[in-house]
């Protein structure tokens, strides 16, 4: 067979296949004809008015389009309605985050200045009764003055009455009162209220008004077992704390009535609310004072006078240049302190004092500073805002919590069991021994320790 009749055979053995494919694409065409005219007879039909109900074709179901992909804004909205619950949190936790930052810029950006008489000079008093070494004293004083007041500062000694001085302001004063007779020094006090002042020759009188007096008891307190602390110790810290804070505060009460002032205790918050071992005194003292608070409130409340009482917590008063213990490393006061204990005292609690002065320590107590290399407390403005808005707002708060820690440890005080919070501390139970270990070279740096600290410092 030639090549030719070869070609020729394959030709032929196509053609069936051809004819197929035709004849089927015949019958497709022909099939979706009669289904369009199907359709139309149908729609036609069901939409006649001469034709019965119940002879009327139903219309021909209609063949809808796939739906698009969903987009991200249908995608969030499946998964909000999947998650409720977190989303309501979310929301919550967004809007009080805000709200914070909100109201913390509006109080930041607010002006603050004291009312002026009507020929422009100064006219509202405030006294403060703090020690004049404090640097919240100082720095509140300076502030206070900036802002429009005249500022008293209770002194006792010439020192500090040259310590006033010093500040070179000339609407800083300071107000001798002996705690014991203070008599003639409030009479005096008052006289200056009650007299007229012209704030230049020719001007108007005008008379100065007390807005209200600032309680700084002295917020260094001795850190050490109640076995180490002394009779004696404990006698000056309840005078001098305790018993000056209420005389003082005594002197002025009648001034304090008579002008409607308000009185602003301050104290700190830290410590009191924990109560760790080690820190009787001040968790001791802090407690009457509050308490005292309490009382004075509620028998001032009857006549109209706001009493407030500031919860403090850390601050950073690196650049007030406070105390000499602000600049010394804790490691070595914390040595010194140990070393003057008895043998018998080391033993029962070098151990613990050591571990909790190397978590929290002085530095996480109430003053932040970066020469200790701790963290750094709040800024102290927002303890004189706090302080003008106590001694301006038509309705003042009675407890303030400012600085830094002043909330969340009080809340841990409060809720946590006391095993969680000495835990945290490094409290451990004693077997005895082990005094030489703490106090040795590498005593005070110890690598538990210090590694756990971090872990106290993030709480």
């Amino acid at each position: 067979m030639t090549s030719d009749d070869q070609h020729f055979l394959d030709m032929l053995s196509t053609i069936p296949t051809d004819v197929k494919r035709t004849s089927l694409q015949l019958a497709d065409s022909i099939d979706r004809h009669f289904e369009s005219v199907a359709m139309m007879i149908r729609e036609t039909l069901s939409s006649s008015d001469w034709l019965p109900e119940s002879a009327r074709p139903s219309p021909p179901p209609r063949v809808l389009a796939p739906p698009p992909p969903p987009g991200y804004y249908e995608r969030m909205q499946d998964w909000v309605l999947k998650n409720k619950a977190l989303t309501t949190i979310a929301l919550i936790s967004l809007g009080a985050t805000g709200y914070l930052i909100y109201r913390r810029r509006k109080t930041y950006g607010r002006k603050r200045r004291a009312r002026r008489a009507s020929n422009g000079a100064r006219r509202e008093v405030v006294v403060i009764a703090g020690s004049p070494n404090d640097p919240i004293t100082r720095t509140l004083s300076l502030d206070l003055e900036r802002r429009g007041f005249i500022v008293y500062v209770v002194v006792s000694t010439v020192e500090e009455e040259q310590i006033v001085h010093n500040e070179s302001r000339v609407d800083i004063r300071p107000l001798n009162v002996d705690i014991i007779d203070p008599t003639s020094a409030i009479e005096h006090f008052n006289c200056i209220l009650l007299s007229p002042h012209h704030a230049f020759p020719g001007s108007p009188p005008h008379n100065l008004n007390l807005a209200g007096v600032v309680i700084i008891p002295d917020i260094t307190y001795p850190s050490g077992p109640v076995e180490t602390t002394s009779p004696a110790v404990w006698s000056d810290l309840l005078n001098a704390r305790v018993l000056g804070t209420i005389a003082t505060t005594q002197a002025f009460l009648r001034t304090i009535c008579e002008f409607k002032a308000r009185v602003l205790m301050l104290t700190p918050a830290v410590i009191p609310a924990l109560s760790p071992p080690f820190h009787a005194p001040e968790s001791t003292i802090v407690a009457a004072l509050t308490a005292f608070t309490h009382s004075l409130t509620s028998e001032l409340t009857t006549m109209g006078i706001s009493v407030a009482h500031f919860k403090l917590g850390a601050f950073d008063c690196g650049t007030v240049g406070g105390r000499h213990y602000l600049q010394q490393s804790p490691s070595r006061a914390t040595r010194a302190d140990v070393l003057a204990w008895s043998a018998t005292a080391r033993a029962a609690y070098a151990r613990n004092f050591v571990a909790q002065a190397q978590r929290a320590g002085v530095r996480g107590c109430l003053f932040g500073s970066s020469s200790m290399g701790g963290p750094r407390g709040s800024s102290l403005r927002e303890l004189h805002n706090a302080v003008f808005d106590a001694l301006t707002v038509k309705k003042p708060q009675r407890v303030w919590r400012v600085g830094s820690g002043s909330i969340v440890y009080d809340i841990v005080g409060r809720w946590a069991p006391a095993g969680v919070v000495g835990w945290m501390l490094g409290i451990r139970k004693v077997n005895g021994g082990g005094e030489e270990a703490m106090l040795g070279e590498n005593g005070l740096n110890d690598p538990e320790v210090t590694t756990q600290s971090v872990d106290w410092e993030k709480v």
